[in-house]
């Protein structure tokens, strides 16, 4: 035990009119919600690399965390690993996501890597016996290090291409062994900076033949788990080739991917690419690869990825309708991919940081799964296509522009516009929210 959170008790579920900071007023994992405990359908997971090992720095500033484990050797790793597995307790955490740079020290070379990956791996395993909090899923951090500048599968050089597979193996084999549910590939520098010295297709044979790689290894071990590849635009690379989600099916497709590989979905990244978080959601469902999300938010006065924890329930409402709407996650959760802001230093601020997150999430899915129950929404948008449900307009969509010019003649077609009702169904969505 460490003395980092005395003090904090574990948070309990009091109610909508608890006045106890140290409490759950939305979040009861027992309550049944759409036929399924609340706890059940958000899978809430803690990110390892933004509670446990950034030190507050920022594009400005450095470090303003000051924490015990910070450093460079596996005795403070293991602190490291006890602090959090004792915030897991606190908060009932049914889930924790990380990289292998986030739970060791970054050795002189692979094998010390290796070790020292494995080391903890052991000391997770252990840990895990006597805690609730299962392994969503493990990354690869393979970004952050200098080596990685010009990207991990995509670089120029093959000695980078060969470490960065020789990461993911033991990485994977890691998730593995802990009972990961899913493995992330999050390319943050698999991108460019400038076309000037960028071979786009020679990058793109690279990046296809890597993660081609990965699902043969993911059969070969028989890891059950989803592979899920996380969409990002841009920070820090120029253009990223996983842009968004649909980027990410063309990509999938062209590779003949698409069956075996799904997406983690990040609301940081959704609103960088232009999108909405719901609009990343919705898409992945209809292409048939959603895998997990991300749980953040955006400064939407700021440019870049602010990370920080949801605090908008009619926003990630949207989100959650989506999901309820293909009958939830399968091994898919709610990380929180959240950090705290550089002057919230006290480990109470790391608790409430979670707890008014997790609040926000259950108050988002109550409302998601209301309006679905409903189904006043549903029966709207039926309506609006139900002309494609008579027999001759649907046959239109395997005839020809020719037959379908004769038709129109025949019958005389003219049609006039009818109205989208937008502003009555947010009417709608609003009375819920």
């Amino acid at each position: 035990m460490t003395d980092f959170f005395k003090g904090v008790p574990e948070i309990r579920f009091e109610g909508a009119q608890s006045t106890n900071e140290f409490a759950f007023r939305h979040y009861n994992p027992d309550e049944v919600v759409a036929g399924k405990r609340m706890a059940d359908h958000l899978r809430f997971a803690v990110a390892y690399w933004h509670s446990f090992a950034w030190q507050g720095g920022d594009p400005f500033g450095g470090q303003t965390f000051e924490r015990p484990w910070f450093g460079d050797s596996m005795d403070l790793a293991r602190m490291k690993a006890d602090v959090a597995f004792e915030m897991f307790d606190i908060l009932g955490a049914p889930y924790f996501c990380f990289h292998d740079a986030d739970v060791r020290p970054e050795g002189s070379d692979f094998a010390e890597n290796t070790r020292n990956l494995n080391a903890m791996v052991d000391y997770f395993a252990a840990k895990m016996e006597t805690s609730q909090t299962r392994l969503l899923w493990g990354t690869a951090n393979l970004f952050s290090h200098r080596r990685f500048m010009s990207g991990a599968s995509t670089n120029p050089d093959p000695e980078v291409f060969a470490w960065s597979a020789a990461t993911v193996k033991t990485c994977l084999d890691a998730t593995h062994r802990l009972g990961g549910e899913n493995y992330v590939l999050w390319g943050g520098r698999e991108g460019y900076e400038t076309l000037l010295n960028t071979d786009l297709g020679r990058e793109a044979e690279q990046m296809g033949r890597f993660l081609s790689m990965v699902v043969e290894y993911k059969h070969k071990i028989g890891f059950k788990g989803a592979i899920l590849i996380e969409p990002k635009p841009q920070e820090p690379s120029k253009h990223q080739y996983d842009y968004d989600v649909s980027t990410v099916y063309g990509f999938l497709k062209r590779f003949g991917l698409e069956a075996e590989v799904k997406v983690n979905i990040e609301q940081g990244h959704a609103i960088l690419a232009g999108h909405s978080f719901e609009h990343e959601i919705a898409t992945a469902t209809s292409l048939g690869i959603f895998g997990s999300i991300d749980m953040n938010r955006n400064d939407y006065q700021s440019g870049w990825d602010t990370d920080q924890f949801p605090d908008n329930v009619p926003e990630m409402a949207r989100a959650y309708y989506e999901i309820l709407k293909i009958g939830g996650f399968a091994t898919g959760g709610t990380n929180f991919d959240a950090k705290l802001r550089r002057q919230s230093l006290d480990p109470e601020d790391l608790i409430l940081a979670h707890v008014g997150a997790m609040d926000v999430c259950a108050r988002a899915l109550k409302a998601a799964a209301a309006l679905l129950e409903d189904g006043a929404l549903e029966a709207a948008r039926a309506a609006r296509y139900s002309g494609w449900d008579r027999p001759e307009n649907a046959a239109m969509l395997s005839s020809d522009l020719a037959t379908i010019h004769t038709r129109v003649l025949a019958e005389r077609i003219n049609p006039q516009p009818k109205s989208g009702r937008q502003e009555r169904l947010e009417n709608l969505w609003n009375r819920y929210v």
